[in-house]
């Protein structure tokens, strides 16, 4: 099964570049993986759907108990016991094939769908294949942590193919939409996954149906989060609104997601967990409360649409309901009736949007008003729209109708009465089901109507993948109708057996006789025409109520979000004012505030024995140190606080070399080199000295703030040291480093093997750091574009060994641009006496870092510091021609390496990033010791000198370029630049100050 999901995967990977090559045919491909899983499941049907005629299962007896099943375990993140197990039982069987066996279909049906130039066609085809592969993933996993990550997975894919035309308003904003309902119902079944897990000891759900947890009120609560999951994931009230809404996306997506596939993952829970808590107070009035007034909403919206999509859009709100209703009861009928029905919803509905996505492809509307002629102009699609039409009505011998009869017969008032609670669950279903009669009749009617002043609209040939699609779907539903006995009961059988036999238990067919259901359905056809009949009354009746505006829940959604807005407005104008002082004075209150209430609450243990210092150079070092940042605070110039915080950073690096850390103090040193430099760039577009001084009371405020923080931070190492109470890990390191890490140097193998996941983390904060610095230099793209020139130029006269000219000087690569009044012939020499050195001794650090001091942190800071020398010497020129690639390159090539160097480890049968050692001789080279984890650090160097490269062409070189400018008088400021274009896009003069904030959309 992960095999399956992994071929979704990579055929979601590859789809940019088939659709590059073949354009919409590259979905014949891509159907490969949802087809073949189709055949695979097929294969493994007798083993699921074994067990005998009759079989007989149980809740709370163990594992031998339960259904038969094809399992599958991968190890993945224990501590968490979330690991990739998956579990495919009679449930899960049936889910899996509606999901890639009408994937496939969908996925064909695109071929004929989309042009060869759609827009943004290769990322949608990706995500709708990815989608499949997560569907998959979450109707046979038996992890409920893992079921978790499948849901988030659909609900982003969903996102995505919602919002596939980013052109169009809304359609972002029905995607916005829908992310933030499913994924709020997501996080508040995740605290219910996280609670059930607790109480039962496993996130297994096997686990949880063979021994589940005793009922309190824990338990009581995990099942209310997850049902909120479940209801928002499959559109109940209150939650309805984002599946209309969602319409906004391409109709292949409405057919899938919507129909078949998205909306069932909901209706796929109840039906999980039904067989453990449907006896559940809280679980029969969730289902009655919610399940019921969905299929009555949503059949009642439906029946004063205009446009056919939203027609079947509304009343997949009302059929979920009805799904709800059946599957949420927790009985043997209705569990049957329940899979039944959801089958039968997948079919006729996956075929009728098909139907309407190939009609608003041929002529270009789905409005039901200008329609008019199509049954004639599209025969095929009109017969197929009328079948699954009519299983949608419940008409025999459709599945739809064996599905309402199961439905009928299971909730029989004459035998439960009407003032029970399957009484009050027939109710819905039986006024449901004649509005479902009455959208069905004017679905057809309104796409397939001949209007009598109307010219038949006109219409392009379907092709055969418009047309095959649906016909398919429809012929299941007729084939299955007429089968449901003996082909589909007994393959749900395994399923409904966890429930004792009714006492009037139920068999699917056709003919059940002369009973009282079947006066039921005669008076839902008979009141359903009626409806039918009388569709102008109802709408004008409709109208009438809209124009009341009375609150509703898509109302109350928008309102919501503009009160998160105002909210979040509101309180980042009190604590955000755009000053750096305000900012950093409320983290470092915050940060000061907090410990010290935990230390004034709680009983913290202080130290009463420490030890100051153990030399006298230590001591002198502190003082430098305080002296250096007393001074620095009192600085008015603002060079002068940047070379005296450096000092600060340099008498810390003493203290590790004093203290016997040489890897610490090297990276400390490059580290605060770099930083010198980076303020120094800097400050050449600053003032000389600070602005005014601040007040009395200002400067008592910074004053207390600085002496809490010291004091706070010193007190936490004494408390932390005088709360030790057993031997540190850390005397361990010595050994484990080498017998696990393959080094001698302990602190490159915590980087870059113990705490890889941590530096994996950093490298990719440094990226995000470097490509800030670069926007806000490079805003505008004409910049931009001139300093790629200028790199392929540089890279050119290196390719082509042509010596540039450096004005006479024989010490630079290239000066010729620096005028000669910045040049200096001293760093000139000195610069090509150690660049080279620089550059060996950073390679140097680099590979003997897993044993010596170093690694790929300070080897990149040296390489780094080595550029920064040859650009002081030679400017922007001089740079390029040192390292003629874009940070960007170097960045993204570190991050790929470290990447695929843990993903490697896994792939190996380990870990992510664990450590390979190999001992390997050459014959001439000698003996190697080769770890995999310098391939990490090697990714490390490349980062680390990416960010390097971007802040020297950033703040180097892209400045010297506004600087030259403006001196020149050709340009301004590109900062300056961009604000003017931002006064010009809200029309706005200098003068002007916006009169409110422009609207956010909701």
């Amino acid at each position: 099964m992960l095999a399956l999901i992994v071929a979704h995967l990579v055929a979601a990977l590859l789809a940019p570049l088939l659709v590059s090559r073949i354009g919409s045919k590259a979905f014949i491909p891509l159907a490969i993986p949802s087809a073949v899983s189709a055949g695979w499941l097929l294969t493994k049907a007798p083993v699921v759907h074994g067990g005998g005629a009759h079989p007989q299962h149980a809740v709370g007896r163990g594992t031998e108990h339960l259904p038969p099943a094809v399992t599958e375990h991968h190890a993945w993140v224990a501590e968490l016991q979330m690991h990739l197990d998956f579990r495919l039982d009679a449930l899960s069987w049936l889910l899996a094939m509606v999901v890639v066996a009408v994937g496939t279909l969908v996925l064909l049906y695109c071929v004929g769908y989309f042009d060869d130039d759609e827009p943004g066609l290769g990322l949608f085809a990706g995500s709708l294949t990815a989608f499949a592969g997560a569907m998959l993933g979450l109707v046979t996993t038996d992890n409920l942590l893992v079921l978790y990550v499948f849901w988030e997975l659909t609900s982003l894919l969903s996102f995505l193919l919602i919002g596939h035309r980013i052109a169009s308003r809304h359609s972002r904003s029905a995607a916005m939409e829908a992310l933030v309902i499913t994924a709020s119902g997501g996080l508040a079944m995740l605290v219910g996954i996280i609670a059930l897990g607790q109480a039962a000891d496993t996130y297994l759900i096997s686990e949880i149906l063979a021994d589940p947890p005793a009922v309190d009120t824990q338990v009581t609560w995990a099942v209310v989060l997850l049902l909120a999951g479940a209801f928002t994931k499959s559109a109940m009230v209150p939650f309805h609104f984002w599946l209309p809404g969602a319409m906004a996306a391409p109709t292949p997506v409405s057919a899938y997601l919507h129909a078949a596939a998205m909306v069932k993952a909901g209706i796929y829970l109840v039906a999980r967990l039904a067989p453990v808590f449907a006896d559940l107070a809280v679980w029969k009035w969730a289902v009655l409360l919610l399940g019921g007034p969905t299929m009555l909403l949503g059949a009642w919206r439906s029946l004063r649409q205009v446009d056919i999509k939203l027609v079947l859009a509304y009343g997949t709100v009302s059929q979920l309901g009805f799904l709800v209703l059946v599957v949420g009861h927790g009985t043997q009928s209705a569990a049957l009736a329940g899979l039944t029905l959801l089958l039968a919803h997948a079919l006729f509905k996956g075929s009728l949007f098909l139907v309407v996505g190939a009609i608003d492809h041929c002529t270009g509307t789905r409005d039901l008003r200008r329609l008019s002629g199509l049954r004639r102009s599209m025969p095929i699609l009109f017969v197929t729209a009328c079948v699954s039409a009519a299983s949608m009505a419940g008409l025999p011998p459709l599945l739809g109708f064996v599905s309402k009869e199961g439905a009928y017969t299971t909730f029989d008032p004459t035998v439960h009465g009407w003032w029970s609670l399957e009484g009050a669950t027939f109710a819905f279903l039986l006024v449901g089901s004649m509005m479902t009669f009455a959208y069905s009749a004017r679905f057809v009617w309104g796409a397939f109507r001949t209007q009598r002043h109307k010219e038949p609209t006109p219409v392009h040939a379907p092709g055969f993948f418009l047309q095959l699609s649906p016909a398919l779907l429809a012929v299941a539903t007729v084939v299955l109708g007429l089968t449901s006995k003996t082909v589909l009961e007994p393959r749900l059988a395994n399923y409904t057996a966890f429930w004792q036999p009714d006492e009037h238990p139920l068999h699917l067919g056709l003919w059940h006789g002369w009973t009282p259901v079947l006066a039921f359905t005669a008076v839902t056809f008979a009141v359903g025409l009626l409806l039918h009949l009388n569709r102008r009354t109802i709408n004008d009746f409709q109208r009438a109520i809209l124009e009341l505006e009375l609150p509703s829940a898509n109302r109350g959604f928008v309102l919501s979000m503009r009160a998160v807005d105002f909210l979040a407005l509101t309180l980042t104008g009190a604590v955000q004012r755009g000053s750096l002082a305000v900012s950093l004075g409320m983290i470092f209150t915050v940060f000061a505030a907090i410990p010290l209430g935990v230390f004034v609450l709680q009983d913290v243990p202080v130290p009463t024995h420490f030890r100051l210092m153990d030399s006298w150079a230590q001591f002198g070092v502190c003082l430098v140190v305080c002296a250096a940042a007393l001074w620095a605070a009192a600085s008015t110039r603002r060079m002068r606080a940047v070379i005296l915080t450096g000092v600060t950073g340099y008498g810390a690096a003493a203290l590790f070399m004093l203290y016997g850390a040489p890897d610490l103090a090297l990276t400390q040193l490059m580290v605060e080199s770099i930083s010198i430099v980076v303020f120094v760039l800097v400050l050449r577009r600053m003032a000389g000295r600070f602005p005014d001084t601040a007040r009395p009371r200002e400067q008592g405020a910074r004053i207390l703030i600085s002496v809490g923080v010291a004091g706070l931070v010193a007190a936490a190492g004494l408390v932390a040291a005088a709360a030790r109470m057993h031997e540190p890990v850390s005397t361990q390191f010595h050994e484990t480093a080498y017998t696990k890490g393959g080094g001698h140097n302990i602190v490159n193998v915590i980087l870059v093997d113990t705490r890889g996941w941590d530096t994996m983390g950093e490298i990719a904060v440094v990226l995000v750091c470097a490509t800030g610095v670069a926007s806000l230099i490079f805003l505008r793209e004409e910049v931009l574009e001139n300093y790629r020139a200028a790199m392929s130029a540089a890279r050119g006269r290196r390719a082509d060994h042509v010596e540039p000219s450096s004005g006479g000087s024989r010490w630079l690569a290239d000066a010729s641009h620096m005028r000669p009044t910045r040049r200096s012939a001293l760093l000139e020499v000195v610069t090509r006496l150690v660049f080279h050195g620089m550059v060996v001794w950073s390679l140097y650090v680099l590979l003997v870092g897993h044993d010596a001091p170093g690694g790929g942190f300070a080897g990149g800071l040296i390489a780094t510091l080595a550029l920064t020398v040859r650009y002081l010497a030679g400017e922007g020129d001089e740079l390029r021609a040192a390292a003629p690639v874009l940070s960007g390159t170097l960045m993204g090539s570190g991050l790929f390496l470290a990447v695929t160097t843990g993903v490697l480890g896994m792939m190996a049968g380990g870990e992510p990033l664990q450590s390979w050692t190999f001992d390997l001789d050459f014959p001439v080279l000698g003996h190697l010791h080769l770890v995999t984890p310098a391939f990490f650090d090697i990714g490390v160097y490349l980062v680390v000198l990416g960010m390097g490269v971007g802040l020297l062409t950033s703040l180097g070189d892209g400045m010297d370029r506004q600087i030259a400018a403006e001196k020149e008088g050709t340009d301004r400021d590109a900062l300056s630049r961009h604000a003017d274009d931002e006064f010009e896009r809200y029309g706005l003069r200098h003068t002007d100050l916006p009169v409110e904030r422009p609207e956010v959309d909701a």
